[in-house]
């Protein structure tokens, strides 16, 4: 971000303040039409782009300059356009009325500046992709098959993208920023000031810091809990990173697995309820489905990913004969007792949540409970000018994701006002042959592209679009479609070449982007089959017994156990090759079973997978007890 002078710092944060304001003032009384809602949310978030992010990284320590207060000052109008007129535009019949001239005018400069912005304040690539489909509108009808659509004029153009409510940069995915997001947003900037995240890393030190392997458990816990409400998986690296990895390589952690560790545990929380990075609340709008089915859908998987992290960590830490933290270098019990106050908004969050309340009132009684509890301890009281910083914070925090979400709703009213979603569903269709693994493996590849280069909500958007229909015609339903899409978007963060949490994790670890990379992925290897196991168990979603939802637990935990040894060459003691792809065999046997529920849910196999869990437990037991 651009380095402001004291006046325009003064100035951009009074303008952010206002628009915290807004988001919480309708939440609270009630949301407004939706062109106004989401007017108001693009009118001051566009221009916030220009002012905060410069237009070439080397300008960052420049002056905003007058060029960037134009562009804010043009980006002001079409939103306020779409605001004022909003009764004439909701009379008016879509693609049937005349589209004015000024229209035409103000359509076309609000396309341009929102790719501008994108390109600074999201990523250069997602302005690239929502450019690459506009240059689709015009070559469509000279291409063959499916990939065909007929000529659509300037007008239609601009309609599609300016003027509905149902797609476009206004449509209904930049309707959740301006509602759920917005609040979500709000709330993390209040956790985040009152210090939770230096808790959660606190909380984690003491559960797990003295174990073997206790920092790099430490940042798996920490950036978990502290992702499940930041939403940014890039933040959640810097706000745990600059404790854990330092503390993991002082304790003889290789650099890039430091680094590595960090990345894939602070990418995971963006698949941790309650938030996920912003998915649940688009999944809801996209689907119909309540926001708190798809959040005890998600949850079991997630603590899955999470506990095939903490088991990989903990097996190379045995291998490289690894110590914990000392006592010393942690927070006492007694103040970790006297802090576990700050998890009051949390539990009241997720409490009201399940008692079956709108995602608004729990979050204003979260944020509501945070502003109480923060008056507790002096360094984290509200006071004016902390109020003000915090809903300066939050602001500045939906800028990203107001952009990206109004990106991806230009991609999605291109394909489907074109038919090129349904065209790609054929061509997926035909060529994996109507079986439904190998559309999974291409679906796949579509949404791990798609997330190498996007923020996970607009990649998952883009990919559920082009790919979602494909699965449904095959019989998928139609939560685990979803779930399985927008995993794969979440963990192309950790999926070379681009994986921009990695890369931000290097730069902290003094280690090789790439290389820690490539770590990260491998830790993270575990989430890319728990998706598949979505599609054919709907237990792993809780969808059905208890037996049933704990046979598939037990199960991908062995499995998890199994892969994490392979992969770390540690399972009781050092494995050499042979004994790692054994191990490795064994694991995806195991995880085939769980996507088998006619066989995993028959009796033998239960006893069986209960029999190798006591094994296991046995034989550490036993190797404990020689050791000692």
């Amino acid at each position: 971000m651009k380095h402001l002078n004291s006046w325009q710092d003064k100035a951009i944060g009074s303008w952010l303040v206002i628009i915290s304001i807004f988001q919480l003032y309708t939440a609270t009384v009630g949301i407004f039409q939706p062109r106004i809602q989401r007017g108001i949310h693009l009118l001051f978030l566009l221009p916030a782009a220009f002012i905060l992010f410069p237009s070439l990284k080397k300008n960052t320590h420049k002056g905003v300059g007058i060029v960037n207060w134009i562009l804010a000052a043009v980006s002001i109008f079409p939103p306020l356009y779409i605001v004022y007129f909003h009764d004439r535009l909701t009379e008016r019949l879509e693609f049937v009325d005349e589209v004015l001239p000024i229209e035409m005018l103000l359509g076309g400069v609000m396309i341009l500046l929102l790719l501008e912005a994108v390109r600074r304040a999201v990523v250069p690539a997602m302005a690239i992709l929502i450019a690459v489909f506009f240059v689709y509108l015009y070559a469509a009808p000279y291409l063959p098959g499916v990939f065909y659509a007929k000529p659509i004029s300037l007008a239609e153009i601009i309609e599609m993208q300016f003027l509905i409510t149902d797609a476009g940069i206004f449509g209904s995915i930049t309707g959740v920023s301006a509602t759920f997001v917005a609040l979500f947003v709000i709330f993390g900037a209040f956790m985040e000031v009152t210090r939770t995240g230096q808790f959660f890393t606190d909380l984690a030190c003491r559960v797990a810091g003295k174990s073997h392997g206790g920092p790099a458990k430490i940042a798996v816990i920490s950036s978990g809990l502290f992702g499940s409400i930041s939403g940014v998986a890039a933040a959640n690296v810097y706000a745990t990173g600059v404790f854990t990895i330092p503390l993991m390589k002082k304790l003889g952690y290789r650099r890039r697995f430091a680094g590595a560790v960090e990345a894939a545990a602070s990418t995971g929380g963006m698949l941790m309820p309650p938030v996920m990075g912003a998915g649940a609340f688009v999944m809801a709008e996209i689907t119909g489905i309540s926001y708190i089915s798809i959040v005890i859908a998600a949850m079991l998987g997630s603590i899955l990913l999470y506990a095939s992290m903490v088991i990989r960590v903990h097996y190379t830490a045995l291998r490289e004969h690894l110590s914990g933290v000392s006592s010393s270098d942690m927070v006492s019990f007694k103040q970790i007792a006297r802090d576990s106050y700050l998890l009051i908004p949390m539990i009241l969050l997720v409490v009201l949540l399940l008692k079956g309340y709108s995602p608004f009132l729990a979050a204003n009684a979260a944020i509501l409970v945070t502003f109480v509890i923060s008056f507790a301890k002096k360094q984290t009281r509200m006071t004016p000018a902390r109020i003000w910083y915090t809903l300066r914070l939050a602001g500045q925090n939906m800028v990203m994701i107001a952009l990206a979400c109004a990106g991806a709703g230009m991609v999605v009213a291109i394909v489907t006002h074109t038919g090129l979603a349904l065209g790609i569903a054929t061509v997926i269709t035909n060529w994996s042959g109507g079986q439904m693994l190998p559309a999974l493996f291409l679906i796949m590849i579509t949404s791990l592209v798609m997330g190498m280069g996007l923020p996970c909500t607009p990649a998952y958007i883009i990919a559920i679009t082009i790919g979602g229909p494909a699965l449904l015609a095959m019989g998928a339903d139609m939560l685990s479609a979803h779930l399985f899409v927008y995993y794969f978007a979440v963990l192309a963060g950790v999926t070379p070449p681009v994986c921009v949490p990695a890369f931000c994790a290097a730069s902290i670890a003094n280690s090789k982007p790439l290389q820690t990379g490539f770590e990260a992925f491998k830790l993270a290897m575990a989430g890319f089959v728990i998706p598949y196991i979505f599609i054919y168990n709907p237990a792993l979603l809780m969808q059905g017994s208890l037996l049933e939802i704990a046979s598939v637990t037990l199960g991908l935990l062995l499995a998890i156990t199994f892969f994490a040894g392979a992969m770390s060459g540690y399972f009781f003691s050092p494995l050499n090759r042979k004994q790692q792809a054994a191990l490795l065999a064994l694991a995806v046997c195991t995880g085939i079973l769980c996507a088998i529920p006619a066989l995993l849910n028959s009796f033998p196999v239960r006893l069986l997978l209960v029999g190798i869990f006591s094994g296991m437990g046995f034989c550490r037991f036993f190797k404990k007890g020689t050791a000692a």
